[in-house]
């Protein structure tokens, strides 16, 4: 799928990946703030292939690509 149906996926709760991603278990997800979260708008993060959690920003090739897939 492209990257505009894996975000509308992504923002109704789908964990997303990419076919291409070399990492095993690697995944975006959205974290939206809580009451507890110095975070106030909703946002995008990265599951690495170590289990970290890193932000994420899309690089043109990631927008452009059709091998998204839920996670």
């Amino acid at each position: 799928m492209d990257f505009s149906q894996a975000l509308d996926d992504l923002k109704d709760g789908v964990l997303m990946q990419r076919a291409g991603w070399n990492g095993k278990n690697m995944h975006i997800e959205i974290q939206r703030p809580d009451e507890h979260s110095k975070m106030t708008l909703p946002y995008i993060y990265m599951r690495t292939a170590q289990n970290d959690l890193i932000p994420w920003i899309a690089s043109q090739s990631d927008i452009m690509a059709e091998d998204w897939q839920a996670a």
